[in-house]
């Protein structure tokens, strides 16, 4: 039973010593390092934050979506690139990682994105940080309507994800990268407005954490995570692309039958005008 329960749980995966997940986790640390330095960096930018200036919302969504981009090209292969927990939450779901390993995703994606927060706070101008990219509700948007938001990027940045890592669609893998990247784009320039975009928990605890500030926190787990859960389900179970493998094994077995048929009706053919020559008189 013991040994049942560690195996789903992926324990053994865990401590087994001839496995790669370290470099796996190192690569989850760092993929939340790049993005909360370089993300929150557009945030923390001198002449937009200057009197009399507003934040510049297409500058901000194409910093974001150029670090995924550059991210899960570059460590994609190693640990997947979720760099984001409600990614890791729908790949848990939906039974692509174990438990043990997402849970240790999670955490190395929380502690790289503090880490990259708390290297962006210390080289830049304090005088110009204000809260360090730290995501916060709008105007008048209350925090019912802050998970809403969050729950639907959430929901399109994992449905990208499972859309383009589907092992029966490798025309997509290619693009891949890009495709993530323009979603975390798009989630920025449809909501900052309105949550900060966060679309990532780990993104959102890193600020939060240095800035020392939690107020609505939970809307940037709650939000992204459920509508990364919705987006892994249904694309498991309703847009998932069919096996191309069952067609072509049927295909090759009912050909392989055909020519087989032939074969044995062309021996008896032989065969029996073989016998029939010998019976000439």
């Amino acid at each position: 039973m013991a040994g049942k329960l560690k195996e789903s749980l992926g324990i053994s995966e865990v401590t087994s010593k001839n496995n790669n997940l370290w470099r796996a986790l190192v690569a989850e640390f760092l993929g939340n390092v790049i993005l909360n330095f370089f993300g929150c960096a557009s945030v923390v930018n001198i002449a937009a934050n200057t009197e009399d200036s507003s934040p510049n919302i297409v500058l901000i969504a194409l910093t974001f979506g150029l670090a995924i981009f550059a991210i899960v090209h570059t460590i994609g292969h190693v640990s997947g690139g979720h760099v984001n927990p409600a990614v890791t939450v729908g790949m848990l779901v939906t039974g692509n990682i174990k438990v043990a390993k997402g849970i240790l995703y999670i955490i190395v994606q929380c502690l790289g994105a503090l880490a990259g927060s708390g290297l962006l706070k210390a080289i830049t101008p304090e005088q110009y940080q204000l809260k360090l990219g730290k995501t916060g509700l709008g105007l008048d948007v209350s925090p019912v309507q802050g998970m809403g938001m969050e729950f639907f990027l959430g929901f399109i940045l994992v449905l990208v994800v499972f859309g383009v890592c589907d092992k029966n669609r490798p025309e997509a893998k290619f693009a891949g990268p890009l495709a993530i990247g323009l979603t975390v784009t798009l989630g920025h320039l449809a909501a900052v407005d309105y949550t900060g975009s966060s679309m990532n928990p780990a993104r959102s605890f890193g600020s939060a954490v240095i800035v020392g500030e939690f107020e609505d926190h939970w809307v940037y787990w709650v939000g992204p995570c459920l509508g990364g859960i919705a987006a892994a389900l249904i694309y498991t179970y309703i847009f998932s692309a069919p096996s191309s493998n069952i067609v072509i094994t049927t295909t090759t077995v009912e050909r392989y039958q055909s020519v087989q048929a032939d074969e044995k009706e062309l021996k008896r053919l032989d065969g029996s005008g073989s016998k029939n020559d010998v019976n000439l008189p």
